[in-house]
């Protein structure tokens, strides 16, 4: 608009051309400037609106839609959702919440799927004023749960857990616990009890005792009954990975 405003009001009040083309000059460099801060403040306010669209939902009480935000970011981590993966997250739900998980919670799940930025920092910050640090432990291994739907925790899908555990403010030792009840490896059974596979008998028997007590699901039974399911698998892991060792070394 200033182009042509700025163009004929020259050269209507010169009455020379020339005048009138360095006008519709300056005036198409105000109107590419103006574009481009429209383009920026619309991008900000489309990188707002995905956290302002979860906190609408995402009340006290709305536990569910705290996991379908992350959850929708683990799904979209190796660049396509699987069925597995879908199927999974909704039977958990249904197990899991019963009459609270509703319809709704599906469409929350749809938007942070169809959307192309996910405001992670934002969504995770809150989660971290809201959750103990016991609760955001049990989410980690939701997630990880939801990766290994399809049989095998890609690399992708490894590294955005580890990103989401890092900014909700998991220690590093609970997360590598977590992190290899699915990622095996040689030493996955001392790592789930936060030690190295060279510690004596001892060691191991009082790391079992230490990790036994720290993720007791009687730890987390105040915050209801959707963490108990994943905090009586992660107790049971810790418990399994003890024995493997015990067998593998023929400690009594």
């Amino acid at each position: 608009m200033y182009k042509w405003f700025l163009g004929v009001g020259f050269l209507v009040l010169t009455g020379r051309v020339k005048y009138g083309i360095i006008g519709f000059v300056i005036g198409s460099i105000i109107d590419f400037l103006s574009r481009g801060n429209q383009t920026k403040a619309q991008a900000q306010q489309s990188s707002g609106s995905g956290f302002e669209y979860y906190r609408q939902r995402a009340t006290q009480y709305d536990f569910p839609t705290m996991l379908m935000a992350l959850s929708a970011v683990v799904m979209k981590a190796d660049g396509s959702v699987k069925r597995a993966e879908l199927d999974y997250v909704k039977g958990f739900f249904t197990a899991q919440f019963g009459n609270q998980f509703t319809r709704e919670h599906l469409q929350v799940l749809k938007h942070f799927l169809d959307n192309g930025q996910i405001p992670i920092s934002d969504i995770c910050n809150d989660i971290r004023n809201r959750i103990s640090v016991d609760g955001r432990i049990q989410m980690v291994h939701y997630l990880f749960q939801v990766a290994k739907a399809d049989g095998h925790v890609d690399d992708s899908e490894m590294k955005i857990i580890e990103q989401l555990a890092n900014k909700l403010g998991i220690p590093a030792m609970e997360f590598d616990s977590v992190k290899n009840m699915f990622y095996r490896s040689a030493d996955s059974d001392y790592k789930i009890l936060g030690i190295e596979a060279s510690a004596s008998d001892e060691d191991v028997k009082r790391a079992y005792r230490k990790m036994a007590i720290a993720f007791h699901p009687d730890k987390v039974a105040q915050m209801g009954e959707e963490y108990q399911k994943g905090a009586k698998e992660k107790f049971q892991q810790i418990q399994d990975a003890y024995e493997n060792i015990k067998k593998k070394r023929g400690i009594k």
